[in-house]
């Protein structure tokens, strides 16, 4: 047995026990007559005395041993009498009589501490040393625990956790594929799962009713914080529901996670209609831990000779609750925030409600004091807010009013780091135009069901048709979303059609699925969480890296093993294939 306790277990209750313990050397400290070592595991940090006028031998091994050598002691647990109260075993400590190296180590390249002094790069680079730090170890635990929880509940519900197939069939829909050879059939490719999404409709065809699984995903595109080539899924499908019936499941799925995780009650989610969330917020995953909702003033300020103005498609306004003292370096400073590239706003039109009750704007050449009351009043300004007005071609415009209300409320104090509001956002547009080629795209996949009553729109008017779909958005991300699916061969055709699919082209693709509506697919709908995005939204925190064991970094890259990397001349001449340009 190399241990009878671990790091985090002893307590004074034990002073008196002998013990083992096992562990990495988190520090050593030579007092001269005395040396004290705080051993450590994943369970916490035990404190491990060596008396030199007991043992001279034993202390000048304990010595020599370095930072994270693993160790065996065994000892006997006695009282602290400098407790430290930071730690669970602050109150005892092991008085060491036997101690063996298990594995000496190199001086590691960062300090495993809470706060290291390593550069992300190096991090990643040395990522096992990393997950030995407590952030990083508590971040993957916490996974663990969110992951138990989610299969609690689902299990409970009678979902069935179904594995489904890793290499499937590419399709052009969506992100790029990540591809892969067949050495068996030379020329053709498998592709790695972006979701299991046919799979799961199939298990509804085949009557399983509920499904679930906590599956891994690919997809071959640009990175950023919240985005990773491999990521996994909380993926469910349900038969024989409605869109309440889906909302309610899954609302209750969070809530329960809320409770046993973070032991924090979530309020009902109210459910906010897609073009309304796009008006009062300028955005489809708003954040409403704070109002600061958005106003149009098109209709206000057109017609005064401005053409800033008079030009735009859309002008749109926040208030800033009592910031109408900000100095001109520091409205400056939100001129340069909107004109960033990322925002794309062309400039920053203000007004000051002043607490006096004077207004002054930075348009006052075309606006007079009538002009600038009915400003105030149509965005319902109080004396001691700013008016921030963005003016411009509609979509742009209320992309960049999203993240200037977004920067308010951060420097407003707005965004409460211990508040979760949760809300779900429907009635999505069924289709997106592309503007250069002219032609429909699913806004979510072709499965997506329209509203029952927006089924004819398909053939008249496919772009005003609105899907049955839902995603469910916490403190300004987008957690999860699914949709209602189609269940009828007849409707799913019509799908393929307004996507300028050919018959041809949609049964070399989708055959099988429409195959199988043909055999009595009952009506089915479901969702798939995003449980990187989840893991990170419960901690606030922005990347989702940090909950991810052994995480690419922003290039695609594990710069810990060194992939992607080049395969040999026998690989690629067994698979059939060569590098262009060789």
């Amino acid at each position: 047995m190399y241990r009878t306790q671990t790091c985090g277990e002893l307590r004074i209750a034990d002073a008196g026990r002998e013990t083992t313990l096992c562990g990495w050397v988190q520090h050593n400290r030579d007092m001269g007559g005395m040396t004290f070592i705080d051993l450590r595991d994943r369970y916490g940090i035990t404190q491990l005395v060596f008396n030199m006028s007991e043992n001279e031998a034993l202390c000048r091994q304990a010595r020599e041993a370095g930072r994270e050598f693993v160790l065996q002691v065994k000892g006997t647990v006695a009282e602290r009498s400098n407790k430290n109260p930071k730690i669970s075993t602050g109150d005892v400590e092991v008085i060491v009589r036997e101690l063996t190296v298990l594995n000496p180590s190199k001086n590691p390249p960062f300090t495993i501490e809470d706060e290291s002094d390593g550069g992300e790069d190096l991090r990643m680079q040395y990522r096992y040393l990393d997950i030995r730090r407590n952030p990083v170890r508590q971040n993957i635990m916490f996974r663990h625990r969110l992951a138990q929880e989610t299969r609690r509940y689902l299990d409970g519900q009678d979902f069935v956790e179904v594995e489904t197939p890793v290499l499937i069939k590419s399709t052009p829909e969506g992100a790029r594929d990540f591809v892969v050879p067949s050495r068996m059939n030379p020329g053709e490719f498998y592709a790695l799962p972006q979701s299991p999404q046919t799979f799961k409709q199939l298990l509804m065809v085949a009557g399983l009713d509920k499904y679930y699984q906590v599956v891994k995903c690919f997809r071959d595109e640009d990175l950023r914080a919240d985005r990773q080539p491999e990521f996994t899924q909380v993926d469910c499908e349900l038969s024989f529901v409605d869109r309440d019936d889906v909302l309610q499941t899954f609302e209750g799925l969070v809530k329960h996670l809320f409770q046993a995780v973070k032991d924090t009650r979530l309020g009902d989610m109210p459910r906010l209609p897609y073009d309304e969330a796009m008006k009062l917020y300028g955005t489809d995953k708003p954040d409403t831990r704070f109002e600061m909702i958005i106003a149009d003033l098109k209709d206000t300020v057109q017609g005064n000779g401005f053409r800033v103005f008079d030009e735009a498609g859309a002008v749109l306004a926040i208030v800033a609750p009592g910031c109408a003292e900000y100095t001109r370096k520091t409205l400056d400073e939100l001129t340069d925030f909107v004109k960033k590239p990322q925002i794309g706003a062309s400039g920053l039109v203000y007004l000051k409600c002043n607490a006096d009750g004077t207004l002054k704007s930075s348009v006052d050449k075309f606006y007079d004091a009538g002009n600038l009351e009915k400003w105030k009043a149509a965005t319902g300004a109080a004396d001691g807010d700013l008016v921030l007005v963005l003016a411009g071609e509609t979509v742009k415009t209320r992309k960049a009013m999203s993240a200037l209300r977004l920067e308010m409320g951060r420097r407003c104090n707005l965004l409460d780091g211990d508040a979760f509001s949760a809300l779900w956002v429907v009635d999505f547009p069924l289709f997106e135009k592309d503007e250069e080629s002219g032609r429909l795209y699913a806004m979510h996949h072709p499965f997506t069901s329209p509203r029952q009553e927006d089924i004819p729109l398909l053939d008249s008017d496919p772009l005003s048709a609105r899907a049955n779909a839902y995603d469910m958005v916490i403190n300004g991300v987008e957690v999860g979303g699914g949709s209602i699916r189609i269940h009828d061969r007849g409707l799913q055709q019509k799908m393929f059609d307004a996507l300028g699919f050919t018959p041809e082209e949609a049964g070399r693709q989708f055959g099988f699925l429409m195959h199988a509506f043909e055999y009595g697919a009952p009506p089915h709908g479901g969702i798939a969480f995003g449980f990187d995005r989840l893991c990170s939204v419960f901690n606030h925190e922005e990347s989702i890296r940090d909950f991810i064991a052994f995480p690419k970094n922003n290039a695609g890259r594990d710069v810990m093993i060194d992939a992607p990397s080049g395969i040999s001349d026998d690989q690629l001449k067994e698979l059939r294939l060569s590098l262009r340009g060789e």
